[in-house]
């Protein structure tokens, strides 16, 4: 964690915080992936910045300079999942904050069925339910890899390994194709 009296913060506020339709996209976001604040979104917006901002300064350098760390941005942005395997540099300058927030823990356990919402997808996790491989994960914004993914599970000592779990038969309700039968319209 560092020492406490050189902490950095890891995101970067907007350059115009109360235009309205920054606070409409912000608020769209923290409801569609069930965040917990504005700063967790800041701080996926400023990561991918990040790696915007390197892919933009490797264009730029003489193809003998840029291979080697072309390379490893590239390699790492197929293992965390978010660029295609045959992505090339310019790929990366149209990430959205929308893929990475596709990568996260939270959001893929939802994807998964594995909880019926994206806040009782935090819950599991911050209560320690869930586990990746034979590892606890707690932490929500914990970016999955694509080697990562099919390891995803309910932790062994958590009740809600068991099948038969009131929670776990209402998520295979809720997930299942509803087959409702249409209302009849009424006569007017």
């Amino acid at each position: 964690m560092g020492d406490p009296k050189r902490q950095k913060k890891k995101y970067e506020t907007p350059r115009f915080p109360w235009r309205t339709d920054i606070l409409q996209e912000e608020l769209k976001l923290l409801g569609q992936y069930g965040l917990r604040n504005k700063r967790e979104l800041w701080r996926h917006k400023t990561m991918l910045s990040n790696f915007r901002g390197i892919a933009r300064s490797l264009i730029g350098k003489l193809p003998e300079e840029r291979a080697k760390m072309e390379k490893e941005l590239l390699s790492r942005l197929k293992k965390l999942g978010m660029i295609h395997e045959t992505a090339v540099l310019d790929d990366i300058l149209d990430l959205t904050v929308e893929d990475i927030l596709e990568r996260r823990l939270q959001t893929i356990i939802f994807r998964k069925g594995l909880a019926k919402s994206m806040y009782q997808a935090r819950q599991l996790i911050t209560h320690g339910h869930i586990v990746i491989g034979d590892q606890r994960v707690t932490v929500p914004s914990y970016l999955v890899t694509k080697e990562e993914e099919e390891k995803i599970a309910y932790a062994s000592d958590s009740p809600f390994s068991n099948p038969s779990h009131p929670l776990r038969q209402t998520i295979t309700v809720a997930s299942s194709p509803d087959k409702k039968s249409e209302r009849p319209r009424r006569e007017e």
